[in-house]
């Protein structure tokens, strides 16, 4: 059983920067895609960045927080994290983390289904 545990949230003003944490126990995560995804109220989860596994260490993110948010791994902490930067009150969301399913297929890397294990959340809040 993998499980994921979120951490990091809270609330912050627009500008302010806030790194989250995702710990996965039971099953080691470097042969998998990781990602974050957020859900704001009312709207439907949406893909905010994803990892790939191997050296290359691929990244990809949503326009809406390309050049804000970075994604990284951290295989022997079993780990992966998310810088946000610069955040503005539409980043106000329940963060998500997610483990990919195998084998790694990019055209399902930013969509939900294409993860197989979800943490539990972890509330980011903007003010303005």
């Amino acid at each position: 059983q993998v499980q994921l545990v979120e951490s990091g949230g809270g609330l912050v003003q627009a500008g302010d920067s806030l790194r989250l944490s995702c710990v996965a126990s039971g099953r080691t995560i470097g042969s998998y895609a990781m990602a974050w995804f957020r859900q704001a109220p009312g709207k439907e989860r949406e893909f905010v960045a994803v990892v790939l596994p191997g050296n290359s260490n691929t990244q990809y993110y949503a326009d809406s927080v390309k050049g804000r948010f970075t994604i990284s791994r951290d295989n022997a902490k079993n780990a992966v994290y998310l810088q946000m930067n610069s955040l503005i009150p539409d980043d106000t969301a329940v963060y998500y983390c997610a483990r990919g399913r195998l084998p790694v297929i990019i055209t399902t890397v930013r969509i939900t289904t294409g993860y197989d294990y979800w943490g539990q959340g972890t509330q980011v809040t903007v003010s303005s």
